[in-house]
């Protein structure tokens, strides 16, 4: 019997409803792909939160999660499989939810004493008088609960805060402002509690956006890094802290940012990330030497604790 027919009927969850669900349906058919590649027992379910979605998930025995945004990273999805006692990979529901909310990510790395850079919430009624002065005078805007940058907007005047905040509402309620950090951006995957050669982000556009993501062809993906083998080590190593620091387990992804004096900064956790063509942990486990089956094995068994 191999390692994977042990997992029994594996679901792979992907789609959903959220604003991410276009980027979940890509993930999902790749991983689906590649399970039906290794002669899993597979079969692929676009998420709708419905009484169906019951009878869907009764049919399985493993769940792999390919759901990105809300409903598949934020603990939702999470929870349902736990009541069904269904094994599903990644991390659980209070990392999970923790991990999708980016301003309590930041709270509890900085209540560790984890670099990360300076940040505020703000709501709808809140005065924007003085923030940006106060902040550097460059400011990243955030709806916390948005992945693949959806949402965000950087702010170098007052007009253009107000602007980004009242784009950030339309995802928020409260939102995340954050000190603008000028320097390369980073991304490191972890995987089965070890992480990954680190990836640099460059894009011409202001922040690796939507955009720049999953539409450009202009965006640079540098593997090695650039970095030192001091600061590559450096990276990895605050990356686990921070991805455990969050009780995040199984795979995800840290992203940082390195500034101009060589400080590294953390910017947020994804505990369901990409897996299309696209997509950066694939890029990271193939310069490690994994296959794009061979990472997806390997997330698959770990929801049962087993390794690959």
């Amino acid at each position: 019997m191999s390692a994977l027919a042990t997992l029994g009927k594996i679901g792979v969850l992907y789609g959903g409803e959220s604003a991410e669900r276009a980027i979940s349906l890509r993930s999902g058919h790749a991983v689906l792909a590649a399970l039906q590649k290794l002669n899993a027992n597979v079969v692929g379910i676009d998420v709708r939160f419905n009484e169906e979605l019951f009878s869907q998930l009764a049919n399985i025995d493993t769940a792999f999660i390919a759901l990105h945004g809300r409903g598949g990273e934020d603990g939702v999805i999470q929870g349902v499989l736990e009541i069904l006692s269904i094994p599903y990979t990644g991390s659980g529901v209070a990392a999970s939810a923790i991990g999708m909310d980016k301003l309590r990510t930041k709270l509890i790395w900085a209540g560790l004493g984890l670099p990360t850079p300076e940040f505020r919430s703000v709501t709808r009624n809140d005065d924007l008088a003085g923030v940006l002065d106060s902040m550097g005078g460059a400011i990243m805007v955030k709806p916390p609960h948005e992945g693949s940058s959806i949402g965000m907007s950087r702010a170098t005047t007052e007009a253009e805060l107000v602007a980004a905040v009242d784009k950030a509402l339309e995802h928020d309620d409260v939102i995340l402002l954050e000190r603008w950090v000028e320097g390369a951006e980073y991304t490191c995957a972890i995987l089965a509690n070890q992480a990954l050669p680190v990836i640099r982000l460059k894009t011409p556009n202001q922040f690796y956006d939507f955009e720049a993501k999953y539409q450009s062809n202009t965006t640079e993906y540098l593997i090695p890094s650039g970095l030192s083998d001091e600061d590559e080590a450096r990276l990895q190593q605050l990356s686990l802290q921070a991805f455990n620091a969050v009780g995040c387990k199984g795979w995800g992804r840290v992203d940082a940012m390195m500034d101009q004096n060589g400080s590294f900064w953390l910017l947020e956790v994804n505990t369901v990330p990409g897996m299309t063509d696209h997509s950066l942990v694939p890029m990271a486990a193939k310069a490690k030497g994994l296959s794009f089956e061979a990472l997806v094995e390997t997330i698959a068994l770990a929801a049962k604790g087993i390794a690959s």
